[in-house]
């Protein structure tokens, strides 16, 4: 059915002509206008719906209405911005954050409040988050047994050191909350510090409740959700070695929170696919008692509000993440926000960790000075730098190209050097997480995904240049071959492989003794399907032509690298100061996943650019989750 048959099926009033619609709208933005004009909106609605609709697919949660185009130009006049409080398809509310929707009034398909235009389901989302975190931020208790100084000794190994203070006031204040936000950029110990929150969480509730806590943790990704596993794991055998070890009366602790296995929120909350509910919602709550979700600044305002559904009023939640980064790429910056309105009020639900305790921390300085914006201080940062931070302007395609082959030149020694190209045994698992540790050595990041300067042309010219090395002779034309290099695009819980995996193929001896290509992946653990009986501990090896949807990724996108670092990054952006994408959060994440060199591939003014533009996204989270919005 075509689209206009399909509005006459459901007695649409389709215009006839369509000219004057804002070029900039998507075909959802045109459907969302002409459904207001079918149902009996005026032009005025139909336009500030259309573009309430385009707002959302930026990522806003609302439409300011005295928003302005690339021009500067209003969106809305003043005629049509007061045509919106009189339509009959416009909810009117007063300029009150509490957001209580009266329910006559919640068939209307917008909502009008406070300045800001919503889509009914956006201002529902952002209501409810808010009126949840203020319920659990005043739900806080008296801990039954609070940690004391030698608690905290004996949690930081015996240490009690200045640069660990705000570690420990986050350790010291989480017990008896039922929210708690832990923020700070890389190297600052987020995940450390979150084991011992942990075990202080847990014994605070063997004493309240005489039994073990059920845990769950999460991340919004896959990978971030086995990274954080990998690392509490790593804390935890840290934690019970050496002479300063956990004593015997926080083991029991310890192996509760090493029980819980890693997942994605998706799967925490048994999603089944758009449009469906969840397996566990308000009616049927999460069986957790505490859950910690890392990486939150990629979770978007829906998912957030379905995770708070899904809570028992009584379970804690501890969200953790660099609220610096980029938001999600879905609707609102829920933990910017959150971070915002917790920061302004002062409480101790939230702690801000700003030490960074990498050994070599030259690029700490240039990480904070793109954290605030400070153009001078990035430019004495990457000078005092020297060699491990490195400008390369890239004004042309002609540019680019001599830097991707550059980039192909190193990305090929270090294969040559890990051996990439030979043959080793399916079962040696030390060869092959060496071949397969290269990954974590470098990697390109790209601001934009397609077009010249994008991640997929970018990771196409690589692989070109790569596969010319004499080494991969014998795999000539074919599709896999030695040191392709991919990502999983699609889930496969029955593999375990999780979008934004990254695989590399390589060589191993058959059983007849002849190569084999193999993609090998890092281990997850519980892992069905992959050859981890033969691979060794830490790899998994899959079939090439049995992985799920995937993509080359010698060159990712920003946003795809979150959750992950590397000894080396290189960070392209496009040569048009104007795209909308060069914002703060977007150089910042970038360079900050680089843990000992790195190199900006760009323009003076673009860097600039960048460096001077925030990334904000409009809607009321922020002022809705301040304790006295909810009397407004």
């Amino acid at each position: 059915m075509n689209g206009r048959g399909a509005g006459e099926a459901f007695d649409f009033h389709w215009p006839v002509a369509r000219a004057g619609l804002p070029e900039a709208w998507r075909d959802l933005d045109r459907a969302v206008w002409r459904w207001m004009l079918a149902h009996g909106g005026d032009p005025a609605t139909a336009l500030a719906a259309g573009w309430a609709s385009h707002a959302e697919g930026e990522g806003h949660s609302a439409l300011p209405l005295e928003a302005v185009d690339a021009d500067g130009q209003p969106l809305l006049d003043a005629a049509q911005r007061d045509a919106l409080a009189g339509s009959a398809l416009v909810e009117y509310r007063d300029g009150g954050a509490s957001g209580a929707t009266d329910a006559a009034d919640g068939a209307r398909p917008l909502v009008l409040e406070g300045g800001h235009l919503y889509l009914r389901r956006n201002h529902r989302a952002e209501v409810a988050v808010a009126a949840a975190l203020r319920a659990r931020r005043l739900a806080a208790q008296k801990p039954c047994q609070p940690l004391t100084d030698d608690d905290l000794r004996a949690l930081f190994n015996g240490r009690w050191q200045e640069a660990e203070e705000r570690q420990r006031a986050a350790v010291r204040q989480v017990p008896g909350r039922r929210l708690m936000v832990l923020t700070g950029g890389p190297g600052t110990g987020k995940t450390t510090t979150v084991l011992r929150m942990l075990l202080g969480l847990a014994r605070e509730h063997a004493a309240r409740h005489a039994r073990a806590p059920q845990l769950r943790i999460a991340a919004p990704t896959g990978k971030a959700a086995q990274r954080l596993g990998e690392s509490l794991r790593a804390g935890a055998a840290q934690l019970a070695s050496g002479a300063q070890a956990l004593g015997p009366e926080w083991r029991p602790h310890l192996q509760a929170v090493l029980a819980s296995e890693p997942a994605t929120v998706h799967r925490l909350l048994g999603s089944r696919g758009a449009g469906i509910r969840p397996a566990f919602h308000a009616g049927e709550p999460l069986p957790a008692d505490i859950v910690v979700v890392d990486e939150a600044s990629m979770l978007d305002l829906g998912l957030l509000r379905a995770l708070l559904d899904a809570l028992r009023e009584d379970a804690v939640l501890v969200l953790v993440g660099d609220a610096d980064q980029l938001t999600s790429v879905g609707t609102g910056a829920v933990m910017m926000d959150v971070v915002r309105a917790m920061e302004a009020d002062g409480g101790e639900d939230l702690v801000r960790l700003d030490h960074c305790f990498r050994a070599d921390a030259t690029l700490v300085p240039i990480n904070a000075a793109v954290r605030d914006g400070d153009a001078a201080a990035f430019t004495r940062a990457f000078a005092a730098a020297g060699t491990a931070a490195v400008r390369h302007p890239v004004p042309d395609a002609e540019a680019l190209r001599r830097r991707l082959a550059a980039w192909a030149r190193r990305l090929q020694d270090a294969f040559a050097a890990a051996g990439v190209a030979d043959a080793v045994a399916a079962d040696d698992g030390e060869a092959l997480a060496g071949r397969l540790g290269v990954l974590r050595q470098q990697q390109l990041l790209c601001a934009l995904r397609e077009g010249p300067f994008g991640a997929t042309a970018a990771a196409a010219q690589i692989a070109a240049h790569l596969r010319r090395w004499e080494a991969l002779a014998p795999w000539v034309g074919n599709t896999w071959y030695p040191g392709r290099c991919v990502m999983v695009t699609r889930n496969d819980a029955a593999a375990r492989l999780y979008n934004g995996d990254v695989g590399l193929c390589v060589v191993v001896a058959g059983d007849d003794g002849r190569p084999l290509l193999q993609v090998a992946f890092e281990r997850a653990s519980d892992a069905p399907g992959a050859r981890e009986d033969v691979a060794g501990p830490g790899v998994r090896l899959f079939d090439p032509y049995t992985l799920p949807p995937h993509e080359d990724a010698f060159a990712l996108t920003v946003h795809k690298s979150q959750g992950s670092e590397y000894r080396h990054v290189a960070l392209l952006l496009p040569p048009d100061p104007r795209s909308p994408l060069l914002v703060r959060q977007m150089l910042y994440t970038g360079l900050s996943r680089a843990r000992a060199s790195l190199e900006l591939w760009a323009l003076p003014d673009v860097a600039e650019k960048a460096l001077s533009t925030a990334l904000r996204r409009h809607g009321r989270l922020a002022e809705r989750i301040s304790p006295g919005a909810a009397g407004a």
